[in-house]
């Protein structure tokens, strides 16, 4: 978003879609960080608060509003900032992805989910090894959720190729940011987890609990888990914390490994002055040239 600001001051209207996979879900407002309203009135943002935590969203549906809201932004001779730590998601934009090819079914998708319930994930990744191993060797198989759906899709159409994908067909900018210091990255991590407490992940994690089944994907946002724990009175506020920071530190490093195996045009580590300011740069440049020509 800072970015998107940049972009504004340097007189290159700039639009955000976030592609975080659980900012889409209304009232998942404290534990995703999702940006305030202050935030939104001073740069447009799209692809927050689509569905109901109950509601099914895909990458797919993720795919559609975007190229509802592309033309919009375009016609507004604007530039489009796709945010978000969701590299799957990212990837189906900037790169492509066969939509036509993840069929998707909710009864198998429940068995499969029952069955990692109760058997673990370990069957399940035996299985898809034997079954699809070309989606197995495709798939983060520490990654529940992803297992579960490599096993839907290869359950309902096999293990065959996916045709080529299909990805944006404009200029694309990409820039991934990190800090190199993992100290520092640490004690930030620890600080949001603690602001997200004081600033009322509790309550909402309480109303979305009474309204909703745990056990939905829009809850596996990290922060609800330790919340329910915590009301619950398994953890205490020095449990959460630790909890939180623990699993934020461990979905970094699995950021860090996806987006060191993407195309990434610009990377820059946050904790240096001059490759933010070299960033912003190059990114303002990308702006003028992309409202120039029209693209």
């Amino acid at each position: 978003m800072r970015l998107a600001l940049s972009l504004r001051r340097d007189g290159t209207p700039a639009e955000v879609i976030s592609a975080d996979s659980r900012q889409v879900y209304r009232g998942t407002d404290v534990a995703t960080a999702k940006p305030t309203p202050a935030e939104r009135r001073g740069v447009p943002h799209h692809g927050l608060d689509l569905a109901d935590p109950d509601e099914r969203f895909s990458v797919a549906d993720f795919a559609a509003h975007v190229a509802r809201v592309l033309p919009v932004i375009a016609a507004r001779r604007g530039v489009a900032v796709l945010v978000g730590g969701t590299g799957f998601w990212l990837g189906a934009i900037a790169d492509g992805m066969d939509l036509d090819a993840l069929p998707w079914d909710p009864r198998v998708r429940a068995a499969l989910e029952a069955e990692l319930a109760a058997a673990g994930l370990g069957t399940l990744v035996a299985r898809l090894r034997e079954r699809a191993p070309g989606l197995a060797a495709r798939v983060d198989l520490r990654n529940p959720r992803r297992v579960v759906r490599a096993l839907e899709i290869a359950t309902l159409r096999g293990d065959g190729p996916l045709p080529a994908p299909r990805g944006y067909g404009g200029p694309v900018l990409r820039v991934s940011l990190d800090l190199a210091d993992r100290a520092t990255h640490r004690t930030w991590i620890a600080q949001r987890a603690a602001a997200q407490l004081d600033g009322g992940i509790l309550p909402e994690a309480e109303r979305l609990r009474a309204r909703y089944p745990t056990s939905l994907p829009a809850f596996s946002a990290i922060g609800y888990r330790e919340a329910w724990d915590l009301l619950d009175g398994r953890i205490d506020r020095a449990g959460y914390l630790a909890a939180n920071v623990a699993r934020n530190v461990a979905y970094a490093r699995r950021q860090r490994t996806w987006f060191r195996a993407a195309r990434a045009h610009v990377s820059v580590d946050v904790g240096a002055p001059a490759q933010v300011g070299t960033a912003i740069e190059q990114a303002r440049a990308f702006a003028r040239e992309t409202v120039e020509r029209g693209g």
